[in-house]
């Protein structure tokens, strides 16, 4: 009984701060942004990057939707990297007005890609980079907004990236996911005055800064690598909620368990290379880098979602008093989850597609066993079915 009580104690207060980490960000979401960007006077240059690693069922529509953008011309550049795509594809690419990269890579990655871009860009002169998924769509305005939040003085932005299909209850789960990440560490983050996450697209940055730092991506997880990167010069990531890119959801449960193995993956890798410099953050006043550190700690809520009912259950079978507070932590956690979700996706589909959470979240629970092979490049096929 002692051992039990132990255990216990531990692993309640474990589960209790990450809840309460959630809790008090998921409260912050709420919060209205008292942040109004400004018209500004001043039109900067774009670079726009598509890195697409088999896309060819997408590509095409993306860029050619992306080249609408209500903004000058001349002021942006488009360009496709291309690796191991059809050549019918890339010789459609060609057909628009963009610059078209072929990649030859036998072990690809999206950190690659940048640097290739980057090796052909060395000699060009742009202001703002943007870096979009290749089934990424975005509303006409995009580059306009950015161009607000950068003549604000923001030089690392994300856009709130959201679902373009939920044609399947695994795409609806992962579009509530989604979301949930958005209010909870994006929205959650900047109104508390803290350094919104990357998501991986949608994502632009000061161009001097990105070309002095691409080299130094190495990994699957490029978008944790550049946030450790921007946190350590204590640059802060904006967060525009009101600038939409569309993203194609995951519509399987083998696709969803492929892609979110190589985000625990990289979470936990970015957490066992990032935790040494804690200390020294802490000791320099770089909060930002401290809370990023403390967020990889946190367990994926898909796993909350099922380890905190079934501990809780367990421990009511051997000492019901005892289970009390895990009840309370767990229905806690649930409320502030569902709180956050957006209305629109409260619907029907939703309703149907929680039947599908158990399965998701033991598959995520087996993806800890895996996680070394979470550091491959796994590519999550696009199209929607």
């Amino acid at each position: 009984m002692i051992l039990f009580k132990i255990i216990d104690i531990i692993l309640f207060c474990c589960f209790s701060l990450m809840v309460l980490y959630i809790l008090i960000l998921g409260i912050a979401s709420f919060f209205k942004p008292s942040r109004k960007l400004k018209e500004p006077s001043r039109l900067n240059k774009f670079v726009v990057l598509f890195p697409a690693y088999g896309e060819d069922q997408v590509i095409v529509n993306s860029v050619t939707s992306f080249l609408k953008q209500d903004y000058p011309e001349d002021l942006f550049d488009v360009i496709v990297i291309s690796d191991h795509m059809k050549e019918e594809t890339n010789n459609h690419l060609r057909q628009l007005p963009i610059d078209l990269l072929i990649a030859t890579y036998e072990d690809s990655s999206k950190a690659k890609a940048l640097n290739l871009a980057a090796d052909y860009l060395k000699d060009k002169q742009y202001d703002i980079l943007v870096i979009m998924d290749a089934d990424n769509v975005t509303e006409d305005n995009f580059l306009l907004q950015i161009n607000k939040a950068y003549e604000a003085g923001d030089r690392a932005i994300q856009a709130h990236r959201t679902a373009k299909n939920t044609n399947t209850s695994v795409a609806v789960l992962d579009a509530v996911s989604e979301e949930i990440n958005n209010a909870i560490f994006r929205a959650g983050h900047v109104n508390l005055g803290l350094s919104s996450s990357l998501i991986g697209s949608g994502m632009a940055f000061d161009y001097q800064w990105f070309m002095a730092n691409v080299g130094f991506l190495q990994t699957a997880g490029e978008d944790r690598e550049l946030e450790m990167l921007l946190l350590k010069s204590k640059i802060r990531v904006s967060y525009l909620q009101d600038t939409y890119v569309y993203d194609e959801k995951t519509q399987n449960l083998q696709g969803f368990k492929n892609q979110r193995k190589r985000w625990q993956a990289m979470q936990f890798t970015s957490l066992g290379r990032s935790i040494v410099d804690f200390p020294k953050a802490l000791f320099q006043g770089n909060f930002d880098y401290c809370n990023k550190i403390i967020h990889w700690m946190i367990l994926p809520r898909s796993v909350m979602l099922l380890l905190l009912p079934l501990i809780s259950i367990i421990v009511s079978f051997i000492n019901l008093y005892a289970s009390i507070k895990w009840w309370a932590i767990t229905w806690i956690f649930y409320a502030i989850i569902i709180a956050v979700i957006p209305t629109y996706l409260c619907n029907k589909k939703l309703f149907k597609a929680l039947a599908k959470v158990p399965v998701m979240a033991f598959l995520m629970c087996m993806n800890f066993l895996k996680l070394r092979e979470g550091k491959k490049f796994i590519h999550t096929e696009h199209g929607v079915e």
